[in-house]
């Protein structure tokens, strides 16, 4: 059922999106050097690694430099990526993902192997489910950027307190995979883009 629906809306979303979808690509590409797609291996359901699509709103190579962005003044970030980032557009292409299979439009969001190797046997439980595009901690966790970006140690700040917490939202989430939760998160997802 749930995969039913995950390919309606994903499939409804890209016809409907398309003119949006083609004018972010356009821009991008002409606003800057590289691919109009960022492409990046995350870990999903089984500890299977999948490609994740995102639109490029960082300069060319930048993941090569840190994983992770600090604030929204990161000078990798081009100014439309930032405002892409900001009303989370650039997950758009996303729902090709959903829609072949690799993902979810609700479930916990996908981690670079990196970190998914730091997860204990309890909390390696969250890859028994599909990774989504939203999920509440997501929401929860909205405004991440910023709040590395006013750590010391970002990358250890992420390590030892947002992970674990981001975690522990999604497995209340998986301990209740109902319908009604998965259509509350994206109500309250759709909520907090729109209220940015």
């Amino acid at each position: 059922m749930k995969r039913l629906i995950d390919v309606l809306f994903s499939l409804s979303g890209l016809i409907i999106l398309s003119p949006l979808i083609l004018y972010i690509a356009i821009r991008i590409k002409t606003d800057t050097c590289g691919n109009v797609f960022y492409k990046q291996k995350r870990v999903g359901k089984y500890g299977k690694e999948f490609y994740l699509y995102k639109f490029r709103t960082m300069r060319a190579d930048s993941d090569k430099v840190d994983l992770l962005t600090y604030g929204g003044d990161d000078p990798r970030i081009t100014p439309f990526g930032s405002f892409l980032r900001k009303y989370k557009l650039d997950e758009l292409p996303q729902l090709f993902n959903v829609l072949i299979g690799d993902m979810s439009i609700v479930g916990p969001r996908p981690e670079v192997k990196r970190y998914t190797d730091l997860y204990t046997a309890e909390q390696r439980k969250i890859l028994n489910v599909k990774p989504g595009i939203t999920d509440i901690a997501s929401i929860t966790f909205i405004d991440e950027n910023n709040l590395l970006a006013a750590q010391p140690e970002p990358e250890r700040y992420y390590i030892e307190q947002v992970m674990p917490e981001k975690i522990r939202l999604n497995q209340a989430y998986i301990s209740s995979p109902t319908l009604f939760n998965y259509l509350r998160i994206i109500a309250l997802t759709i909520k907090k883009i729109a209220t940015r």
